[in-house]
């Protein structure tokens, strides 16, 4: 009897006295039920009529019943029809023009408020919008540049390029030089208005946003492709006379080859008339500047096989095709970026200092990777991070075995 009135006692005892981790003879705890309370699913226009009690007229117990109320029940994830759905990526693969809205580029509130002036049968809320539109993989709030190029011969010369890259090892044994000219303009020289802190212990390095500006200058740069070395001129404009200058300099600094082959973009000041009459004069033939007035005439003329300087101009919007343009990634990551410089002098001489060094101790040949075909096929799936964003509508965020077979990443040109 004393063991079980002392089993009712713990029983129902409070619950901050109970010890669910304390077991003793005689004693029994029984585990927590979930209390399951009915929901009501009267529509919420009901109206509950008054009724008279003896708490007052219309009145009601200070205790209501939990299961007699109207509670708001969720809406599912199904609740909007498929083809509200459909319209709702619909409006956001569209521009917002087409449908009367005067930004230039969508939002939540915009989609909701188009929906809601399209006579639609009912009206969805920003989290159910954003929801759709995650599940279908969209983003209309971003945007990224993206380069088309319009040169119909662009396939053409992209292989003709990337097989100069490739064979340049055994064509500069065979006394043939692959050289990538470019210019990096707009280098400023910038001194900060206080001094930068160093890096410490869980702090980064911090520099102040205000800046004295020195100036800038202009880098005309020529890669060797085969062997990494560069020759360069600094200076403050980059006409068709310091082209020319560079050319000189370029071909001064590289040994002496039976053919020199030059990768350059379409800037007007690489197919001037003093190129020419330089590439003329260098080649040993005749040079007549009533045949070359025209632009065309001029690049024809540089293009020729025969010569032993010949160019090879990028296509249009092609530009990212000349290994230059790598130096100059290189350039800029590691000296341009966090530099501080008191004057234009400082600058020259510290940037010439760089490239010397460079020459003697990092020069090296790139490894080309792109042959005329996508790259990102040449690529392991799983370093080409910004491509397994495609083809994720209807995933997972993270991609899988199945995902990668069915949304191979998207190739840089689409076949015609």
């Amino acid at each position: 009897m004393i063991q079980g009135a002392s089993s009712w006692k713990v029983w129902f005892a409070p619950a901050r006295l109970r010890r669910s981790w304390r077991f003793e003879p005689g004693l029994y705890f029984a585990p927590r039920r979930k209390m399951h309370h009915p929901i009501c699913r009267s529509p919420r226009s009901l109206v509950v009529p008054k009724i008279r009690s003896g708490f007052g007229e219309g009145g009601s117990p200070p205790r209501d019943c939990r299961g007699c109320k109207t509670l708001r029940g969720r809406a599912g994830r199904g609740a909007f029809p498929p083809d509200e759905c459909v319209g709702v990526v619909s409006i956001a693969t569209s521009q917002p023009a087409d449908h009367g809205c005067l930004a230039t580029r969508w939002s939540l509130d915009d989609i909701a408020r188009t929906i809601l002036n399209g006579n639609h049968a009912e009206a969805m809320s920003r989290s159910t919008i954003w929801r759709i539109l995650e599940e279908a993989d969209l983003k209309p709030h971003k945007s990224q540049y993206w380069l088309n190029s319009h040169d119909p011969d662009f396939d053409e010369k992209a292989r003709d390029i990337c097989k100069l890259y490739v064979d340049s090892p055994q064509l500069y044994q065979q006394g043939r030089l692959v050289i990538c000219c470019d210019e990096k303009t707009g280098m400023q020289i910038l001194e900060r208005k206080h001094p930068t802190k160093p890096v410490m212990s869980g702090i980064p390095e911090r520099r102040e946003h205000e800046y004295i500006r020195h100036g800038t200058r202009v880098l005309i740069n020529s890669f060797a492709v085969p062997t990494g070395q560069i020759a360069w001129n600094l200076g403050l404009t980059r006409t068709s006379e310091d082209f020319a200058a560079h050319l000189r300099h370029a071909r001064a600094q590289f040994p002496e080859m039976e053919r020199y082959d030059w990768v350059l973009d379409n800037l007007n000041t690489h197919w001037s008339l003093d190129v020419c009459r330089l590439v003329a004069d260098w080649s040993g033939v005749s040079f007549d500047p009533k045949k070359l007035k025209r632009g065309a005439d001029r690049r024809a003329f540089l293009t020729d096989p025969s010569h032993k300087h010949v160019f090879h101009f990028t296509p249009k919007h092609g530009s990212w095709l000349n290994q230059v343009e790598l130096f100059f990634g290189v350039l800029q990551r590691r000296f341009l970026a966090r530099g501080e410089f008191k004057s234009a002098e400082e600058f020259e001489q510290r940037l010439t200092d760089y490239l010397a060094d460079y020459n003697t101790h990092y020069a090296h040949p790139y490894r080309w990777t792109y042959t005329g075909q996508p790259l990102v096929r040449a690529t392991p799936f799983e370093r080409t991070r910004r491509q397994q964003q495609h083809g994720r509508a209807w995933f997972s965020p993270r991609p899988k075995l199945f995902e990668r077979l069915l949304y191979p990443p998207r190739p840089y040109r689409t076949a015609a």
